[in-house]
């Protein structure tokens, strides 16, 4: 059992097993459950604690489709192309990338259909480089929820290769940008581990190049 009891062991099992869920079931989600996972969101760090996230909760069928559009048309004109010419990354095959691509074709095409969106918001004049970390430790807690309420969703911002219309699609006013979409459902498959590349491969000690394990073990 992991310092500190099971709790802390059942937190790093839900990190390592939530993974993209892009295969949902169209059936209602109880908003009871979506409180709970805004909860989650409300309790992240943000800067300053100036607490300028916004959430829209989107279930309206006709809205949803209005972004579908410009989500769908992202992919045929960008995601797609990268998918075919791309090589697997690390962590997975070919037969595994071959999979993800035909998840990522399916939420492309029913995208609308999961019962609830999150968007997750800003209120700001002008985005800048560092604003993504007021929002985004955010959405990964409701990420996390989810997964642990056996809900699936995934973190998508393709809208964005589209930003004024699918924003303007979204309803949104001046001033107030997006930053991610979580569809949010019961999943069609089975939760399991996330599929990553070696650590030492991505991790230095002092020196850029250098890597961590080597050095420690040295």
């Amino acid at each position: 059992m992991a310092k500190g009891g099971s709790g802390m062991s059942d937190l790093f099992e839900i990190i390592h097993g939530t993974r993209a869920m892009r295969r949902l079931k169209p059936d209602p989600v109880p908003d009871e459950l979506i409180l709970r996972i805004l909860r989650a969101g409300t309790a992240a760090a943000n800067g300053g604690n100036t607490q300028r996230w916004r959430f829209l909760v989107l279930k309206d069928p006709a809205r949803k489709r209005a972004v579908q559009a410009w989500y769908k048309r992202a992919y045929d004109e960008v995601i797609g192309p990268r998918y075919a010419n791309s090589p697997p990354p690390p962590g997975a095959d070919a037969a595994k990338y071959a999979r993800q691509h035909r998840a990522v074709e399916y939420l492309t095409e029913h995208f609308h259909e999961a019962p609830v969106w999150i968007v997750a918001c800003l209120l700001e004049e002008k985005p800048t480089r560092w604003s993504g970390a007021s929002i985004y430790p955010a959405v990964q807690n409701m990420l996390l929820a989810a997964r642990a309420l056996g809900l699936g969703s995934t973190l998508t911002t393709r809208h964005l290769l589209f930003e004024a219309e699918a924003e303007a699609a979204l309803g949104l006013p001046p001033g107030v940008h997006s930053y991610a979409i979580l569809p949010i459902g019961w999943p069609m498959g089975k939760f399991g581990p996330v599929g990553r590349g070696p650590l030492d491969e991505i991790t230095y000690l002092d020196n850029w190049g250098e890597p961590w394990q080597a050095a420690r073990e040295g």
